[in-house]
């Protein structure tokens, strides 16, 4: 217990080592002193940690011996009185050492006095009068409702509470004339300079005179020199303390208040039975008539407030507007000590029971906190304001999120997580539009202080379900706070929920949701990996250029124009190509010109040639001079010649085998039958003709599917028909020839009328159908649009290589019929056909490319 020792008090730390006691207080610095009697302590309850204060007797000091049935006297007073304008007390530690007496955290008025000096003046008079005010009330109880006299009424009796109210203490002398055990009229003379504040009467005749007089005349007396020394604290002691006792003059009145003077010199009379008593002075400062000298204490702003922040939560509605209205005006004109401990606790207190004023009383609870030190901004403003949002009153937690701004950045994140988010989530939720509304809009102030949890998993949950809200106006705002939470989501929370959530945004029926779909896509563009820009943004966004709103429109496209700068950005930064075959370092140089810059095209046609150009030009260019020497005798890959069509091997495989006929092998070497140059040339001119030709006239036209819906619906259940049959001449000196016929899935488009017969199965037989290359550099004959697969003659040229055809597939697949179907399942069927007519088309495309690389190799 050194550190008791340290602050000079041997008592208290005497106290604690002989008797072992558990102080209910942590003692602090000392405050206040005198040679005898009290010394006052900063103390801390241990209990709560609340701040309070000890006054300590030292019953061991030699100079105190005769005092201590004094001291005695005031422990025996205070824990017995009990009222709002006296010293609360709290606990007492006795020994026979010292006496220790927990109060209420309060220092001496001298130096609340001193420390007052520098404020306004207007300002320092109400704080004094209020206080006197405040001081005459105690009197008034203690002279009337406890018939006792105070006795010792002096600026050192008076002490002052963190919230600048004043607390009458001092209570050693304090006596009923009734009791037996009174101390004032045998002891009253022992109090440090007990006749510098003695009444005239006890002057003259001594302290035994006061039995004989009004219980309030000494304390009459002793208040008007009280009042004297507040107002004017540097000049000397008043004329009329001193006998003869003259009448204060107009020139002694110093800072006192004109209207306070004349009651001023009612009190220093020196006639007991004529004096004024305090609970006189109180009825002359609330006399609300405008006399001289009257109410100087019913118009005072700290006394006016005080009495309705004290039956705040039980005035009516105007009396409550009225005192609200008072505060907001004079806001920044009261103490900051008031307003932190006097005003704002009655404020919140009242903010708990809910109520209509709340939208009222939150923004000037914060206006008042602009006043309150940094240091007690978060005891005194933030955890009153926090305790609020647990408050089921839909007022209040409007009032709050709407105040929102001004406070939240004095939150800190465990203070969100843990007691903000838990109460603010149910608004997400309310019946009342206002509150989602308004809970939407405080996400944003708040989200920087939410966990990764909260902001990636509760929180989007929410807003997911906002944005099918019943109201315009929450769908659009939940849309932007998406927008403006995107950068601060988790990377794969971005992935997952911006593309979907603004989709949805620009699908909504209101004009301003769907423009701030467009806009949150613009704003969140730094989140979009370029991979989901061209796939998924790009294309979601393009589909608003067409909205029947202008202005989603113009947002529209200039959100393409964004995303498609960024796109061509993020293009230029990548390599020309991703080729990684031999000789890769000089492919750039072998890219024929229609595949280069300035070589890009403008219309479907040149696309076709100059895709036709690049296949040829380039895979002849890739072949080695000696493998233009060689015979072509390689299996062509079946993956190029048979494609899958919808998952399953198309019917219509096609290989290359070396030929069978060596008397015939030589037509097929390079140079054997050599053409001139110039002839050469005419004919590849002629066949990239022909080529357009085919491209523009004779594919089948995977998009004229309107004259296709009766066809499918009344194609006979099984059509068969043999390939032979339906094949004619292609041009590619392909020649297909069946020995038997197949199932034709495209059957179900023929005409119904053609009849159709069943022949042995082709994939049984031991001869399979032969499928020769015709390589010719004749020019091939135009291919039959109402073919299939039309065959190539051999007669059409002397040099034909006939080769063996790959193995048939198994003819155990029955055609599908569209008879006893569904109307859902009729349009999937004809979704699939219309699938491998295009890959049908693109195998016919295949061929000929194959067909003009061979040419080209001749």
């Amino acid at each position: 217990m050194d550190y008791l020792r340290s602050f000079g008090s041997a008592a208290v730390s005497t106290l604690v080592q002989k008797s072992g006691l558990n102080l209910p207080f942590s003692l602090g610095a000392k405050v206040y002193s005198c040679e005898t009697f009290w010394t006052l302590y900063d103390a801390t309850k241990r209990e709560d940690g609340s701040l309070v204060s000890v006054f300590e007797y030292d019953l061991t000091h030699p100079l105190n011996k005769s005092t201590i049935p004094l001291a005695r006297n005031s422990l025996r007073k205070l824990r017995t009185i009990r009222h709002p304008d006296v010293l609360r007390f709290i606990d007492v530690v006795e020994s026979d050492s010292a006496i220790c007496i927990m109060t209420e955290r309060v220092r001496p008025l001298p130096l609340a006095l001193s420390q007052s000096s520098s404020n306004v003046p207007r300002e320092r008079e109400d704080w004094l009068i209020w206080g006197l005010h405040r001081i005459s009330v105690a009197l008034a109880f203690l002279n009337d409702s406890a018939s006792s006299t105070h006795g010792n009424v002096r600026p050192s009796a008076v002490f002052i509470t963190p919230s600048g109210e004043w607390k009458l203490g001092g209570f050693e002398v304090l006596s009923n004339p009734r009791d037996d055990l009174s101390v004032i009229y045998t002891m009253g003379g022992l109090m440090p300079d007990a006749m510098a504040y003695a009444p005239p009467e006890v002057k003259k005749e001594g302290w035994s005179a006061l039995k004989d007089v009004p219980v309030s005349a000494a304390d009459g007396y002793a208040l008007g020199l009280l009042l004297h020394a507040v107002f004017n604290p540097t000049h000397p002691p008043l004329p009329t303390a001193e006998p003869p006792h003259p009448p204060p003059q107009v020139s002694s009145r110093g800072a006192i208040p004109s209207s306070v003077f004349p009651s001023f010199k009612k009190l220093l009379n020196p006639n007991a039975k004529s004096r004024l008593s305090p609970k006189s002075l109180l009825d002359i400062g609330m006399a609300e008539s405008d006399g001289e000298g009257h109410g100087f204490f019913v118009h005072n702003r700290l006394v006016k407030v005080c009495a309705g922040l004290d039956g705040f939560t039980l005035s009516s509605e105007s009396d409550k507007a009225s005192l609200l209205r008072t505060l907001k005006e004079s806001a920044s004109s009261f103490p900051p000590e008031f307003v932190s401990y006097r005003i704002l606790p009655c404020l919140t207190s009242a903010l708990e029971f809910g109520g209509a004023s709340a939208a009222i009383i939150v923004p000037l609870i914060l206006q008042f906190g602009k006043n309150v030190a940094p240091d007690n901004y978060g005891s005194v403003i933030m955890a009153p304001l926090v305790k609020l949002f647990a408050s089921a009153d839909r007022g209040t937690r409007i009032a709050l999120l709407d105040s929102l701004p001004d406070f939240a950045e004095k939150l800190d994140k465990k203070t969100v997580v843990d007691k903000i988010w838990p109460n603010l989530q149910t608004g997400f939720t309310d019946t009342v539009a206002v509150i989602r509304e308004a809970t939407v809009r405080a996400i944003v102030l708040l989200s920087p202080k939410l966990s990764d949890r909260i902001l990636n998993n509760e929180l989007l949950r929410h807003l997911a379900r906002l944005q099918s809200d019943p109201e315009a106006s929450i769908r659009t705002n939940t849309c932007i706070l998406i927008g403006r939470l995107g950068p601060s989501l988790g990377y794969n929370t971005k992935r997952k929920v911006l593309v979907p959530a603004f989709s949805m945004a620009l699908k909504d029926s209101f004009v301003h949701a769907r423009v701030a779909g467009v806009m949150a896509f613009m704003a969140t563009a730094e989140c979009f990996e370029m991979d989901d820009v061209a796939s998924k943004v790009v294309s979601a966004v393009a589909g608003a250029t067409l909205d029947k709103e202008k202005l989603v429109r113009d947002q529209a496209f200039k959100a393409v124009e964004l995303f498609v700068k960024r796109l061509e950005a993020h293009a230029a930064t990548m390599p020309e190509t991703a080729a990684t075959e031999d000789g890769g370092e000089d492919l750039p140089a072998r890219l024929p010109g229609a595949y280069t810059q300035a070589g890009l095209v403008n219309s479907a046609t040149g696309a076709a040639a100059a895709l036709t150009g690049w296949a040829v030009s380039s895979l002849g260019k890739k072949l080695a001079p000696a493998d233009m020497q060689t015979t072509i005798s390689s299996t062509i890959d079946a993956s190029i010649l048979a494609p899958n069509i919808n998952g399953r091997a198309s019917p219509l495989p096609v290989s290359v085998s070396p030929s069978v006929n060596p008397s015939r092998s030589k037509g097929l070497q390079l140079g054997g039958n050599k053409a001139p140059a110039s002839t050469l040339a005419e004919e590849v001119a002629n066949e990239a003709l022909q080529s357009s030709r085919l491209w523009n006239d004779d594919l089948i036209d995977i998009n004229a599917d309107e004259g296709d819906w009766s066809a499918f619906e009344s194609a006979p259940p099984a059509v068969e028909s043999k390939l032979a049959s339906t094949t004619d001449s292609l041009g590619f000196g392909i020649s297909l020839r069946a020995s038997s016929p197949i199932t034709d899935e495209w059957g179900a488009m023929a005409s119904s009328s053609r009849p159709t017969s069943r022949s042995p199965d082709p994939w049984r037989t031991s001869h399979p159908p032969q499928i020769s290359h015709m390589l010719s550099p004749q020019p091939r004959r135009s291919i039959v649009p109402s073919t299939l697969a039309p065959a190539f003659s051999p007669a059409s040229s002397a040099r034909s290589t006939p080769v063996s055809s790959p193995r048939p597939l198994p003819d155990n697949t029955p055609p599908t019929s569209m008879a006893g179907m569904s109307k859902e399942e009729k349009a999937a069927e004809m979704a699939r056909r219309k699938e491998e007519r295009r890959l049908v088309s693109g195998l016919l495309l295949c061929l000929e490319v194959w067909r003009l690389m061979l040419i080209d190799f001749l």
